[in-house]
């Protein structure tokens, strides 16, 4: 498989919910329609003279459903059911309006898509709003990735109803420039690669000491400070929350570890000290700023665009430490929508594994349900720009071994000061570690009225 050059969905879902640069922002564009101007137009709707039934599915960016051709493919199959999207550029407007939509139980999609930063608040607070997909026909719990079938599951405070299923993930890989790693006379087979830094992320650390040791002053073994951070927080069964859903930030040691951990690729001179999707940044990937980037599987169609035709066969992906997970996003359909029990069909259908399987071999959103795995179409993958790397099977492992993670409303507000407020100032700004964690707490608990 060649995945497209293009930004995937999920850079689109992700890294815009989290605030990333305008020049990111505007990638996102293509592919995308206006809300329509009466919220009510969402709802399903009864059909026409020909006896069909519309329904209605509200998104965000380039989502990938209609793109991918699914959605004709549904109805070619279902004739008395027609399918209308509308889509929301940023999920920073879209999110929002999905909550007062909830509140109110009017104006509301058949189905809505949920973003991973989002879905903890909606299985929170909005479950007893949405019906419980876990029950809905075509459903197997078995087909998922239990992690990720634990995201859209509502606690059993909450009544423990599944009401989000998932679409894709993002598993991390680690995606590094095989010139760069020869001419530091670090190996450059992938598995050799990924075997330097196997089972730890000090050892990751260690491989960018002995590769700058060879490569000489100047050269950034990694992008940024923050963009390790979150790649080994990503690997973290416990990170902002406790699993009473308290925030835990501060006691947690795997959060200070993982601040402390990335801090020290800025104190030992290892980060090209950029703020990831921003222009410099960018501009990085064709410059060979850096040798390596922590890189979910989304973010290989964004390598491929940034660096360009001059970056073929210089990029390669291998394993990451340990496996993580940045990204995805999920269907839930509202118990008031007019077609509630056909919306649960469709949902069904548009996320079981050989749907999910087209959608990451025409789209590159890598599946959810790991049933999916064993798809030609999965597990054949190869990406020829990253030298034939075969990227389903680099990226099922990494996804069935990351841990179910707890979630809570508020992980974004966490995980971006982290970043943008503690991090980038010990990256960029040459301040003590500890002077970054305290900015960052209290911009934190300003921001959480803490």
């Amino acid at each position: 498989m060649r995945a497209s050059a293009r930004v995937q969905a999920n850079v689109r879902r992700t890294l815009v919910s989290a605030g990333a640069a305008a020049a990111a922002a505007a990638l996102l564009l293509t592919g995308c329609s206006s809300d329509p101007a009466d919220s009510s137009e969402r709802g399903g709707r009864s059909g026409g003279k020909d006896g069909t039934t519309t329904l209605t599915v509200g998104v965000f960016g380039a989502f990938g459903l209609q793109e991918a051709g699914l959605y004709d493919e549904y109805t070619a199959q279902n004739p008395g059911i027609r399918i209308e999207q509308t889509s929301i550029e940023r999920n920073e407007n879209y999110y929002p309006q999905l909550l007062t939509h909830l509140g109110t139980g009017s104006g509301l999609a058949d189905i809505q898509a949920v973003e991973v930063n989002n879905i903890a608040e909606i299985t929170a607070t909005q479950a007893d709003k949405l019906v419980d997909l876990g029950k809905a026909p075509g459903v197997d719990r078995a087909a998922y990735l239990p992690w990720k079938w634990a995201q859209g599951t509502a606690s059993a405070a909450k009544g423990g109803a599944t009401v989000g299923l998932g679409t894709d993930i993002g598993p991390q890989g680690i995606c590094y420039r095989k010139d760069l790693f020869e001419a530091a006379g670090l190996p450059t087979d992938r598995t050799a690669v990924g075997a330097l830094w196997a089972d730890d992320w000090n050892k990751y650390l260690e491989a960018g000491k002995a590769y700058k040791a060879k490569a000489g002053a100047g050269k950034a073994f990694v992008d940024s400070a923050s963009g390790v951070m979150a790649a080994v927080t990503g690997s973290s069964a416990q990170r902002f929350y406790d699993e009473q859903g308290k925030v835990a930030y501060k006691t947690n040691p795997a959060v200070r570890g993982a601040f402390d951990l990335a801090a020290s690729f800025a104190t030992e001179g290892l980060s090209a000290k950029l703020q990831q999707f921003t222009p410099a940044w960018d501009q990085g990937f064709a410059n060979g700023t850096f040798a390596t980037v922590s890189c979910p599987a989304w973010m290989l169609g964004y390598i491929q665009d940034k660096a360009g035709p001059a970056g073929k066969d210089k990029w390669d992906v291998a394993r990451a430490p340990k496996p993580g997970n940045w990204g995805g996003s999920f269907l839930v359909v509202p118990k008031a929508g007019k077609h509630a029990e056909e919306a649960a069909k469709l949902a069904a259908w548009l996320t079981a594994p050989a749907q999910q399987a087209r959608l990451f071999e025409k789209r590159g959103s890598f599946p959810s349900a790991s049933a999916a795995y064993r798809l030609p179409a999965v597990s054949g993958a190869r990406h020829d720009y990253f030298g034939g790397a075969p990227i389903g099977e680099i990226f099922a492992r990494a996804a069935e071994g990351v841990p179910v993670t707890v979630l809570g409303p508020k992980d974004l507000v966490i995980a971006q000061n982290l970043a943008d407020i503690g991090m980038l100032q010990v990256d960029q700004k040459g301040r003590t570690p500890q002077e970054g964690w305290d900015a960052a707490v209290k911009a934190i608990d300003n921001a959480l009225d803490q």
